[in-house]
């Protein structure tokens, strides 16, 4: 079994794949997993550690049953949990899909939901409760709404802080997630 310190992050890029010299970084919640990225290239103590990096990287050309999907599965396998990004622009991509059903339905593993439209808990919430707009990204990708119910996911609007708190969360790990339901922190 993989040792599993890693942060797999789960994000939407354009299919087919963008052949422009930016690639990936084209789609904007790219921009978002790269935000992560900084935060840790200048912060040394930040608690990301991208499962991304565990295997070597891949083309975005590259073969999807050969090759994307098997490095896919390798990095979820060496992974605590999933950081997904579900955003406005989010859209129900091959890639995304294999992702949070592989790391869900397969590897059980707990989801922290960051949504980039929103920054603060209170703005993802009504009364206590997560908002409509926010629940209705789930139906952007339908294996993550049908599928959430069997892993913890916990539900964090685009903050430095709260993502900081989310990723030192032992609760949203898979050695030791707490029961399966959604979850957020309280104003």
């Amino acid at each position: 079994m993989a040792y599993r310190n890693g942060n797999y992050t789960a994000f939407y890029v354009n299919e087919p794949f963008d052949p422009s010299p930016l690639g990936a970084n084209a789609t904007k919640d790219f921009c978002y997993y790269n935000t992560l990225r900084m935060w840790k290239g200048a912060d040394a103590a930040f608690p990301f550690v991208d499962s991304h990096e565990k295997t070597y990287s891949v083309r975005d050309g590259s073969n999807w049953d050969l090759t994307l999907k098997p490095r896919l599965r390798e990095r979820i396998r060496s992974s605590k949990n999933i950081v997904l990004f579900l955003s406005s622009i989010t859209a129900n991509s091959c890639a995304l899909r294999e992702e949070i059903d592989y790391a869900i339905n397969d590897q059980g593993l707990p989801v922290i939901v960051i949504y980039p439209g929103y920054d603060t808990k209170e703005s993802l919430l009504a009364n206590g409760f997560l908002k409509k707009e926010v629940k209705n990204l789930w139906e952007k990708l339908p294996v993550f709404r049908d599928s959430m119910g069997k892993v913890p996911t916990l539900h964090v609007p685009m903050n430095k802080e709260l993502i900081k708190k989310s990723l030192q969360d032992s609760d949203f790990m898979v050695g030791s997630k707490k029961e399966s339901g959604i979850y957020r922190y309280n104003p």
